[in-house]
């Protein structure tokens, strides 16, 4: 099968327009070794490769979609930015290719085709090259215990906590409540199962207050505040959503405490989504955050120019 000529579409999904102009981070926040690859040039280049991945989703084109991949990755704006990623160009390819290999669709994942699968594959490598050298939580008892991470539940008793998020229901009973709440009032809250973890660096603490603060300023009246559905994560906790069916890509920003997630299509029924979704372009446009589309919540991830900044935020806030 003839591999389709290079498009030069635009990403899947809806055009949002920002609603915020891009703000350049502050000088002190900027590191000398902050040069690398061209991250603009690399999302539009992924942009282009979806296009060409949805032209050859069905099953029959598993030869051409290799055959794309193989072209595609080694291209210039692409290969630079996996080949500074701990597993390198060759390795992030074979896993795209394994990932796609055993790629099933099912309620639970965020990747509800195969375009889906590669843009948060590729688009989620951006944090894995920030933050290559920050060190991975591995086991659950280490995000439970590690001193880099603050619960949660402290500084929200003090009227902190600018964002809202639940924690996972830990009994029987509690899960059962929650069902029994989905049921009578289906659309009072993000369907989601919670924090399993109401944990997080200080400095996405202080990125998702300035967050809210700036989506609560833009949103109409009763807009409920933003609500983030997932932190910092275990690399177990990982392949455990792995073997559940979900689209939990490795390694990955959260099991490094850098990423969240945040809910979008429940603000669709306010009128909100598409104000949220600009606020999040306009800081990725600002180099302070990658954004990843995963449908109904959206995957962010500080970047390292911007941990300065935050962390001063966090301490000023937080009186510490």
């Amino acid at each position: 099968m003839r591999v389709p000529s290079r498009s030069t579409g635009r990403q899947p999904g809806p055009a949002v327009a920002s609603t915020t102009p891009a703000r350049r981070l502050p000088p002190g926040d900027r590191r000398a070794d902050d040069a690398g690859p061209d991250l603009a040039a690399y999302r539009a280049a992924v942009a282009e490769l979806l296009v060409e991945v949805g032209a050859l989703a069905d099953t029959p084109s598993t030869t051409a979609r290799q055959v794309l991949l193989d072209q595609r990755l080694r291209e210039p704006a692409i290969a630079a930015v996996l080949d500074a990623t701990p597993q390198g160009l060759v390795g992030a390819r074979e896993t795209l290719l394994l990932e796609m290999a055993r790629y099933q669709p099912n309620s639970r994942t965020s990747a509800q085709d195969l375009t889906a699968l590669v843009r948060i594959y590729l688009l989620s490598r951006v944090d894995v090259l920030w933050w290559r050298d920050s060190p991975t939580f591995r086991t659950d008892d280490q995000v439970r215990t590690s001193i880099d991470l603050v619960d949660l539940e402290w500084p929200r008793r003090r009227g902190l906590i600018e964002f809202r998020y639940r924690e996972q229901a830990a009994t029987v009973l509690g899960r059962g409540l929650r069902a029994v709440q989905r049921r009578v009032r289906p659309a009072a809250t993000p369907r989601t199962a919670g924090l399993l973890f109401p944990r997080a660096r200080r400095e996405m603490i202080a990125f998702l207050n300035d967050l809210a603060r700036e989506f609560a300023a833009v949103t109409p009246p009763g807009t409920p505040p933003l609500w983030v559905t997932s932190l910092a994560r275990s690399a177990e906790h990982q392949y455990r959503l792995r073997r559940l069916g979900y689209a939990a890509m490795v390694p990955s920003g959260h099991c490094l405490g850098w990423a969240a997630d945040v809910e979008l299509d429940w603000y669709e029924r306010f009128g909100a989504r598409a104000a949220l979704a600009g606020l999040l372009l306009a800081r990725q446009d600002a180099g302070e955050i990658n954004v990843v589309d995963e449908g109904q919540a959206w995957h962010l991830c500080l970047a390292p120019a911007a941990r300065r900044r935050f962390r001063r935020a966090y301490e000023a806030e937080m009186g510490v």
